[in-house]
């Protein structure tokens, strides 16, 4: 029996396989089911540096062009996101992510007494190709006070930071890097569970039955899935299924599958020298034909064209 690919750039289990298979809750290594985690390595987003700022009282501070997140440890401090009127109004133990890389603007224009005092952390985007997947997102998510709690594991994750930065040794790059990536974890998982998320790919990986059907499409994103299929998978009647697909995640069963198809086809193109007939027949693709025109149409040039222009191939 074929077993499901460990990541989008194996190859696709056949259509004879079962559905049993395509929602099993492991893969081939063992490790378990977690579509979170394999949707992050597709992006290849990962912890950068973290930056202390104590600036003067009365400041206007901008960042822009890559991921970043504030924890407020201490005094009142305003988010303005470039080009929107709405202004956020952060307090000590608040947590802000930007994970898009939206220009924005910490600033304290009040001239209050007390000290203000944050930490920056950044986030780098290893495949620009998949940043789609982080553009679904909200510009901003805040946790802390009235807003959504800051989950306990948050809290630990902000502790370990401030020891390494306050003592650091031999590792701490490393240890800053990882602790980043929990804390960038711990962040999507609270808001996603909670009662405001919009509608996108992380709400429905954490709703128990669309999360099934996503995993099975991206694990096999070459099968001929049919809606019927996909609403077997968790246990759905079809419009049932419909309807959930869509009030999760945003968008049709199809549409969703269509796009995880040419994510698979870049990984494929970047990562291996298989011919883009091949390619085409292992995301599901009947034709290189069909296959080409829906990769032009999402990427704006023609999947060989694509490949050659990728920085440093040969």
């Amino acid at each position: 029996m074929t077993q499901p690919p460990v990541n989008l750039a194996d190859r696709p289990a056949t259509q004879a396989d079962s559905l049993d298979d395509a929602a099993s809750s492991r893969t081939v290594d063992g490790r378990s089911d977690d579509l979170l985690s394999e949707l992050l390595r597709s992006v290849r987003l990962g912890g950068e540096r973290v930056v202390a700022y104590g600036p003067p009282r009365t400041f206007s501070m901008g960042f822009a062009d890559v991921g970043s997140l504030h924890i407020i440890e201490e005094g009142e401090l305003e988010l303005r996101i470039d080009g929107d009127r709405h202004v956020e109004h952060l307090r000590p133990g608040d947590v802000v992510l930007l994970l898009r890389g939206d220009p924005h603007h910490i600033s304290n224009e009040t001239d209050a007494p007390e000290p203000v005092r944050w930490l920056c952390g950044t986030f780098t985007i290893g495949d620009p190709q998949a940043s789609h997947l982080l553009g679904a997102l909200p510009a901003v998510i805040i946790l802390g006070g009235a807003r959504t709690p800051a989950p306990e594991g948050l809290e630990v994750a902000r502790r370990m930071l401030a020891i390494e930065m306050h003592s650091p040794s031999q590792g701490s790059a490393v240890m800053i890097s990882r602790i980043l990536d929990l804390i960038f974890i711990q962040i999507l998982r609270a808001w996603a569970a909670g009662t405001d998320a919009e509608p996108n790919w992380l709400a429905g990986a954490f709703d128990p039955q669309i999360g099934l059907t996503l995993s099975a499409i991206h694990r096999d994103p070459g099968h001929d899935w049919t809606v019927e299929e996909l609403a077997r998978v968790c246990n759905l009647s079809r419009s049932s299924f419909a309807a959930r697909f869509v009030a999760r995640v945003g968008k049709p069963p199809a549409t969703y599958l269509a796009h995880v198809r040419l994510d698979a086809a870049t990984d494929l193109l970047r990562d291996t020298s298989l011919p883009v007939t091949h390619i085409a027949e292992r995301v599901g693709y009947n034709s290189e034909a069909a296959f080409s025109r829906a990769f032009k149409n999402r990427y704006g040039t023609p999947p060989a064209r694509w490949r050659r222009d990728i920085p440093g191939r040969c």
